[in-house]
């Protein structure tokens, strides 16, 4: 038995970036052996254990034969017979298909130290094109490490990508997966390069068919917001939901869009609600100084903000960047300041009162306190 780490960890300290997770893959070993060893089952398509002490992944060396259509369609070969060498074969890019052994030193039949050093995303074999989910792999790769590092799609790797994207591959992507990878490329560096990428290929259209008719805005507007979100660190909800606003500001229908958009990509209803209500409030007159009491509290109530201020704080503030306002701004914003009154307005004696009286006497005290904040 033949210990070696293996993938991200290993590509990353050869860029001198965090290591976050290891993982290792075992050679010449079989299931009862890791078994023996005190190592827990954990996979379910392939032989993967967690260490018993530091809980960390080790897999039995495998290989894959393609055998369906889509990134399901494979048979997973794992015993003591298969070399570390094959089992590198079927990753996806070479600087993802180094390892190294027990004493440090690197095992790398791909090239991927030179792509390392050449700054190159490039595929290990052709077997590449027999899994669609390597294209939306790619596209992340590229977000994470185009900027500041220098990476490129290599001319060969592309020309693979566009081949499966042309053949009919992409179309075998489930929604969950393809959001699995979105939302980690809208988390990168750099996540236009994901769209960029995924639109140089040809899969873009295929995964996301709502942007075909929103292109001329997507490269002027779209690429450079998501960056500028990435860059204040936004959370992924506040990214989706900058993306989406971006998207589909300028669109008929853009409600009924943006619904169809998170039920196809089977986003987190976080995601959804957050990219709704951003697309909502960044159509109303946020800026204009003659707003009505009667209108402000009708706006703050439609975004349940009252309810729920973190939601109605995050879209604000992706609103606030949309019309490139400062986020300084908010704090002094009418809307904003008393949006967190209106939270502290309660009903002195609720008991003595009947519902509809009750709501009457709430939207007088709410519209008496806009008009304190200058509301007319």
């Amino acid at each position: 038995m033949k210990i070696y780490q293996v993938g991200g960890a290993v590509r990353d300290e050869i860029l001198n970036l965090p290591v976050q997770d290891r993982d290792y893959v075992v050679v010449g070993a079989s299931v009862e052996e890791m078994l023996k060893q005190g190592f827990i089952p954990v996979g379910n398509d392939f032989p993967v254990f967690l260490h018993p002490t530091t809980h960390e992944e080790y897999a039995l060396a495998r290989t894959e034969r393609k055998q369906g259509r889509g990134y399901k369609g494979f048979v997973i070969h794992a015993s003591p017979e298969v070399t570390l060498e094959e089992d590198l074969q079927r990753r996806d890019l070479t600087i993802n298909a180094m390892a190294r052994d027990a004493e440090g030193h690197l095992i790398d039949p791909y090239g991927g130290l030179r792509d390392c050093q050449e700054r190159v995303l490039r595929h290990v074999s052709d077997a590449f094109i027999e899994d669609p989910v390597r294209i939306l792999r790619v596209a992340r790769f590229a977000a994470r490490f185009s900027h500041p590092l220098g990476f490129s799609v290599a001319p060969e790797t592309m020309a693979l990508m566009q081949y499966m994207s042309a053949s009919g591959e992409v179309d075998a992507l489930v929604a969950e997966r393809v959001w699995q990878e979105i939302a980690r490329g809208l988390m990168e560096n750099t996540p236009s390069e994901l769209f960029r990428v995924l639109e140089q290929c040809g899969a873009l259209y295929k995964i996301i068919p709502q942007l075909i008719n929103v292109y001329p805005s997507y490269h002027e507007l779209t690429l450079p917001f998501i960056d500028q979100l990435a860059q204040l660190n936004l959370p992924l909800r506040q990214r989706f939901a900058g993306l989406v606003l971006t998207l589909f500001s300028q669109t008929k229908e853009a409600n009924q869009t943006i619904a169809l958009l998170c039920r196809q990509l089977k986003c987190p209803k976080e995601c959804n609600e957050l990219a709704t209500l951003t697309y909502q409030l960044a159509h109303e007159p946020l800026f204009n100084k003659e707003l009505s009491a009667e209108y402000a509290l009708s706006l703050i109530e439609r975004a349940d903000a009252i309810r729920r201020p973190q939601r109605y704080q995050e879209a604000f503030e992706l609103v606030m960047l949309f019309y490139k306002k400062p986020l300084t701004e908010i704090p002094h914003h009418p809307l904003w300041l008393v949006h967190h009154e209106l939270i502290a307005v309660k009903l002195t004696d609720p008991e003595t009162l009947s519902v509809p009286e009750k709501i009457a006497t709430l939207k007088a005290l709410r519209l008496a306190k806009l008009r304190q904040y200058g509301f007319n």
